[in-house]
């Protein structure tokens, strides 16, 4: 009965261990198939703030750069460095632009001057 009895726990401690090693393994591949998909840039239409930066003469603009800021506060925060060291028009807007890995790029629609 002894023996028997050890193999039993030997046998339930075998599948104990198995099951342990299929669920991390689950877990590991989960982790990294999220981190493949974040990696992966998916470009997406989205509305955004962005500053942009315009060169021209008054009635003439034209724009020439934009930047995808996170938040309002940021961007005219950014808008006043960058108009203290540049002679370019700049503005913060609330846009529909298409994205893709945290960058614009390209602008569909201005919606609002902040």
């Amino acid at each position: 009965m002894g023996k028997i009895k050890i193999i039993a726990f030997l046998i339930l401690a075998f599948i104990i261990y198995k099951i342990f090693i299929s669920v991390k393994n689950f877990e590991t591949s989960l982790d990294k198939q999220v981190a493949e998909i974040e990696k992966m840039d998916f470009e997406k239409e989205d509305e955004v703030i962005g500053l942009m930066m315009y060169l021209g003469q008054e009635g003439d603009l034209e724009l020439v750069e934009h930047l995808l800021v996170k938040s309002r506060s940021k961007c005219f925060e950014m808008k006043a460095t960058a108009e203290e060291y540049s002679n370019a028009y700049y503005e913060c807007a609330r846009i529909k632009a298409m994205v893709k890995g945290g960058k614009i790029i390209s602008i569909i629609e201005e919606l609002e001057v902040l």
